[in-house]
């Protein structure tokens, strides 16, 4: 089958059911994705998939055939999309760890919804767990990044 991954077409011949986080982080090196809790419940492991925010440690390899997909290295190589100047701006993370995941899933609401409310801001995100406790910073990097402040 074959994938797009951060623009690059790839070949895949393994197991169909082999994780997508897998294939990211062991087969093309692309470790900004993270392991958190492989039951995609944490959201350290978010990339985008056609556009959508997905779990990339419950998509299977055969979820993926066909179709693009981006993760954190692929969202801006340089830093410039909006929600990681915001985060950077902002001084977002402490440990790290998740932010990764909460930058693609910020990043994915707002390509879907350009002004979204503080209760739409907090139901998508509420999914991405930072250990941390960082989620004041995250909604005012969303907020940043919803005006260009």
């Amino acid at each position: 089958m074959n994938v797009t991954v951060n623009g690059r077409q790839h070949a895949f011949d393994g197991d169909p059911s082999m994780p997508l986080l897998w294939y990211l982080r062991d087969e093309l090196g692309l470790t900004g994705t993270k392991f958190g809790c492989g039951i995609a419940e944490c959201g350290a492991c978010t990339v985008h998939v056609d556009g959508e925010a997905v779990r990339a440690c419950a998509t299977p390899m055969s979820g993926v055939a066909d179709r693009k997909v981006t993760t954190i290295e692929g969202l801006s190589p340089d830093g410039s999309h909006p929600v990681q100047k915001a985060w950077h701006a902002l001084n977002v993370p402490q440990c790290g760890f998740c932010q990764a995941g909460q930058i693609m899933q910020a990043a994915a609401m707002l390509a879907a919804n350009k002004n979204p409310s503080e209760a739409e801001i907090n139901q998508t995100m509420a999914g991405n767990i930072c250990r941390c406790g960082c989620y004041q910073r995250i909604s005012a990097a969303i907020k940043s990044a919803i005006t260009g402040a």
